[in-house]
């Protein structure tokens, strides 16, 4: 059996590629999605599977007894297409395949626009959850790929939650059809409008945000009463938490969120689970999420380890505070996660001691790690050395 997988580009006849067409046209049976299906050019067969699941796709095709079979995706086949998943089901199944790519959506509105798109940022938020404003880049223009419960509309608005609302965006609908419409507004415009579902958004560069490493300033974060991680501090947690883009991240005892914050900025891709239970300081997380852009940052107000029931499994776990609950809490992130990567800041000799029983009482030891932070003060003419309490913070290993 021959095997052919197709982009279809728009998904119109005339944004097939030649060698596309040559294999819709032989083949004997041509599975995809229906939209695809319909809009099929003169000269292909009437035998049609209107599939889109692997599953369904894979069963079909052990059943078939079609000698040639060609598989029709939109879009281009190597961008953000299922196609990727079928190559991988094919291989581990034995069987030989074609690839014939075709035009993306990106290659479309860069056509639309008379722009080339080499230096544009690429993100699909088709289907999943998007912080757009974490990944706006300041230096290009940063296309979105849009479908399910995220339109041009909604990252739209969530930009201009985040003050981005005067950012210069367009829409490009329906892109390489007779329906064909591009829109050019202000995110915050183009927030209240609506879209065709098969749309896609291209944002110009936004306003640079605070940098983003490690150890912001403190006097950058909004503070209030509640005590909060110092910079030096927070520098050394991240980098013992060794936070990746896409990580799942709890913050135990959140105080101002600062760490919250610096851990949302670093894993623009992941998300941020923050508790407290101050009242005052979960209203200073809230601001400082605001004023961060912070969108992938969830607080819950309350008691650990009460309210880490129905969190995500972590990939690292900070634990800034416990409220006398340190062991409790260990266990419920080592249960939710065995392989958790671990950091917990403790002042008192007491609650180091009760982090490492917690760890031993799992099977682990732990990497103690004191840090003190010394800082000038002016008085008169002259800089006085103020030393602060050390903190130790606990790593599991």
């Amino acid at each position: 059996m021959k095997i052919t997988l197709v982009g279809m580009g728009s998904g119109t006849p005339g944004s097939l590629t030649m060698q596309g067409l040559n294999a819709l046209r032989e083949a004997k049976l041509i599975i995809g999605a229906r939209r695809l299906l319909e809009s099929l050019p003169d000269g292909c067969t009437g035998n049609r599977a209107p599939l889109y699941k692997i599953e369904e796709i894979c069963a079909l095709l052990g059943t078939t007894e079609a000698a040639h079979v060609a598989v029709a995706y939109s879009g281009d086949t190597g961008f953000y297409s299922g196609a990727s998943a079928l190559c991988r089901a094919l291989d581990a199944a034995g069987l030989p395949y074609m690839v014939c790519p075709g035009l993306s959506s990106v290659q479309l509105l860069a056509a639309a626009l008379g722009r080339p798109w080499q230096d544009w940022k690429l993100v699909s938020a088709h289907g999943c959850a998007c912080t757009p404003a974490l990944v706006c880049s300041a230096d290009t223009p940063t296309f979105f790929l849009t479908g399910g419960s995220e339109t041009p509309a909604t990252l739209c608005e969530k930009l201009t939650q985040s003050s981005c609302g005067n950012v210069q965006a367009t829409v490009g609908e329906n892109l390489g059809t007779a329906a064909q419409r591009l829109v050019r507004g202000t995110a915050q415009e183009l927030a209240r409008q609506e879209f065709a579902a098969l749309s896609v958004l291209l944002v110009e560069p936004c306003p640079a945000l605070q940098r983003r490493v490690p150890g912001l300033p403190d006097e950058a974060f909004i503070r209030g009463k509640t005590p909060m991680t110092k910079q030096e501090v927070r520098a050394a947690v991240l980098a013992k938490l060794a936070v990746r883009p896409g990580d799942i991240l709890w913050d135990v005892g959140a105080g101002t969120g600062s760490v919250s914050v610096e851990m949302a900025l670093a894993a623009p891709a992941g998300q941020v689970y923050a508790a407290e239970c101050d009242a005052d300081a979960c209203e200073l997380i809230r601001r400082n999420r605001a004023k961060f852009h912070a969108e992938n940052l969830h607080l819950t107000a309350g008691k650990a380890p009460e309210v880490l029931v129905n969190w995500p499994a972590p990939d690292a776990v900070f634990i800034g505070g416990s409220k006398g609950n340190l062991a409790a809490i260990m266990d419920a992130a080592l249960a939710a996660n065995p392989a958790v990567r671990l950091c917990i800041s403790a002042i008192a000799l007491e609650t180091l001691q009760q982090a490492i029983a917690a760890l031993a009482a799992h099977g682990l030891s732990a990497q103690v790690t004191q840090i003190a932070v010394s800082r000038s003060k002016e008085a008169g003419s002259l800089h006085l050395l103020m030393a602060n309490n050390p903190v130790f913070l606990i790593v599991r290993e």
